[in-house]
């Protein structure tokens, strides 16, 4: 993700927000790139219903929330450029707004049913940048996962996966839970009656994803798996001793009016690590 020049956190005061701040300030430091935190606020009532004096006073209440964001981020990543953003409107379309160069970093309060509007589902959807939706700041074994199915999409999530490595000298894990249709190399769903001749073609298809990226940063220590599963478990169970989980947005067999694969909607809600969602671009 080289063409990320600067990484925006979204801070609302919560805890959740508070740990998105942390990961996000040691990400900046980490790509020695400046960090936004924003904040977006909200007059609570109907345009026909504006007093100007209240929306003063929730405005500057807004400034107080985010000086104490500024404030975490400028703790935990000393040097790093630090700069407020205080918008106005839904926090998805402030966020949004600064998708174009930047990876976008929320917290997450870990509901096992997301909402269909929610925060964590609609950045992932219309984003044009990675999405980080930090669920656990790092309770793992310094380890990068990375969910590839042989998509276009799996380079994207590879790149991804091994420069986050790179960064943090953590080791990458790629799953390949391919006991699904998209599994099937060139859609031959026949080949589910062979499972060994599956597995090692499978194998091939995974060894050619990986071997581009093992050449490109030889430091980083990488395990493969192909898993005679469906990629939901064969990641859930992965992602148990990770720090960081990465995903497409949609598989080889998303449609073009799919905005998140089912797979990366399991994964914002069920993982019990930090997801990344990264975009690959499609034609139209």
């Amino acid at each position: 993700m080289e063409g990320c020049s600067r990484v925006v956190v979204g801070y609302d005061g919560t805890p959740e927000s508070e740990s998105a701040v942390r990961w996000a300030a040691r990400e900046a430091k980490a790509r020695r790139v400046p960090l936004t935190v924003c904040h977006a606020w909200r007059w609570p009532y109907p345009a026909g219903f504006v007093d100007e004096e209240g929306r003063a006073i929730v405005r500057r209440m807004g400034r107080h929330v985010l000086s104490r964001g500024a404030r975490i981020a400028e703790e935990h990543a000393p040097g790093v450029p630090v700069r407020e953003l205080l918008l106005d409107g839904p926090a998805a379309t402030a966020l949004l707004r600064e998708s174009d160069d930047a990876m976008i970093v929320i917290g997450s309060r870990e509901e096992r049913e997301l909402p269909v509007g929610s925060l964590v589902l609609q950045l992932p959807a219309r984003s044009r940048g990675p999405v980080v939706v930090v669920r656990n700041e790092g309770a793992g074994e310094g380890r990068v996962v990375a969910g590839v199915d042989g998509s276009d999409g799996s380079d994207a999530v590879l790149g991804f996966a091994f420069q986050e490595a790179a960064l943090r000298e953590w080791q990458v894990h790629v799953v390949y839970g391919c006991w699904a249709p998209s599994g099937a190399p060139y859609g031959d769903i026949a080949a589910f009656a062979d499972k060994a001749g599956l597995e090692r073609a499978c194998e091939a298809r995974l060894r050619r994803a990986v071997d581009p990226w093992t050449g490109r940063y030889p430091r980083v220590s990488v395990r493969t798996s192909v898993v005679m599963d469906e990629p939901r478990r064969s990641l859930l169970e992965a992602a148990r001793r990770a720090d960081l989980l990465v995903v497409g947005d949609r598989g080889v067999r998303g449609l073009r009016l799919q905005a998140l694969g089912t797979t990366t909607v399991s994964m914002l809600q069920l993982a019990p690590c930090t997801v990344a969602v990264v975009h690959v671009a499609r034609p139209r």
